[in-house]
């Protein structure tokens, strides 16, 4: 028995971006591993990648996330 069942009928509300096409699809119509999503307006979904962007801009800036040499010298990477 599968763990995750795929869903088949899209699901009116759920918005997504699609990553191969790159357009917005309403419900799932295109493999998980090709999406974005799910975004609650068809407008959020259509900045995904802007979004996507800022997240990953915020992720390589948090201090939490880049640990210190034991030294504390600064890191040369």
């Amino acid at each position: 028995m599968a763990l995750f069942k795929k869903r088949t009928v899209a699901k009116a509300g759920e918005w997504y971006y699609c990553l191969q096409h790159q357009k917005v699809e309403e419900g799932p119509e295109c493999p998980a591993k090709d999406r974005f999503g799910p975004y609650t307006t068809r407008a959020e979904a259509e900045h995904a990648m802007e979004i996507a962007r800022e997240r990953n801009l915020q992720w390589e800036n948090d201090p939490k996330w880049h640990d210190a040499p034991a030294d504390g010298s600064p890191d040369e990477g």
